[in-house]
C-alpha cells in the first residue's frame, strides 16, 4: 500500500468535493434554469470537470505516478469551470468547490 500524505489526501478529498458538486449541479441546479446553464459549451465543461476530479482523485488514491500529470489537467479544468460558473452566475457553490481543487491540484503537480 502506497503512503498518502496529508497534502495529497486534501487534494483527494477537494477533487472528490468538486466531483460531486459539478456533477450534482450541472444534473440539478443548471437542468432546472435552463437557458445559458445548458448551453452546450458550459454544460460540457461542467461535466468534463467532475469527471477530471474524479479521475484525478482515483488516480491519486491507486498510487499511480502519473497523477501528477492529471492534476496538473485538473487544475487548468477546474479553474476554466469556475470562471464559466462565475460567467453564467447562480452557481457559487460550484465556482468556490472548482477554485479550491484547482488549487490543491496545483500543489500535486
Amino acid at each position: 500500500m502506497h503512503h498518502i500524505d496529508a497534502r495529497m489526501q486534501r487534494c483527494i478529498n477537494d477533487c472528490l468535493a468538486c466531483y460531486s458538486t459539478c456533477l450534482s449541479m450541472a444534473m440539478g441546479h443548471c437542468l432546472e434554469m435552463g437557458g445559458a446553464h445548458t448551453e452546450k459549451k458550459h454544460f460540457t465543461l461542467m461535466m468534463a470537470c467532475a469527471e477530471i476530479c474524479r479521475m484525478s482523485a482515483h488516480f491519486m488514491l491507486i498510487g499511480s505516478p502519473h497523477h501528477a500529470h492529471l492534476c496538473a489537467e485538473c487544475a487548468e479544468i477546474c479553474s476554466e469551470c469556475a470562471q464559466d460558473c462565475e460567467r453564467i452566475g447562480a452557481m457559487d457553490e460550484c465556482v468556490a468547490a472548482c477554485r479550491k481543487c484547482a488549487e490543491s491540484c496545483r500543489a500535486m503537480t
